[in-house]
């Protein structure tokens, strides 16, 4: 079976939604989850590391800051950041305008 998707609407489900951002995981995969995050401005993700887990972060729309462990380092549209397992990450969203990215990560969820 063959599954096509657009990068600005992943499908899945919405498992957060707050003050900070809409994020929505499609499992239609048995081993890989892709998930969205739309950052609204002003905005940062928790942040956290997982072991055990790498995580792929493309940036569709609009621009922040991206730390991962000890660097941190400007993220804009068409950025591929390839987060090794274990690695600490967050997003910070500092312009006025939301962040959508698409993250590619093994496994279920624990984070």
């Amino acid at each position: 079976k063959f599954m096509k998707l657009n990068i600005l609407d992943i499908g899945g489900k919405v498992v957060k939604d707050d003050d900070k951002y809409v994020v929505k995981d499609n499992s239609m995969l048995n081993n890989l989850v892709i998930s969205s995050t739309d950052l609204k401005p002003g905005k940062s993700t928790s942040g956290h590391s997982h072991a055990g887990q790498e995580e792929v972060y493309h940036f569709v729309r609009g621009s922040g800051m991206m730390k991962v462990d000890d660097d941190i380092f400007p993220v804009e549209e068409g950025d591929v950041i390839l987060i090794e397992d274990g690695k600490f990450h967050q997003v910070i969203n500092n312009s006025e305008d939301n962040c959508y990215f698409v993250c590619v990560f093994d496994g279920s969820r624990n984070h």
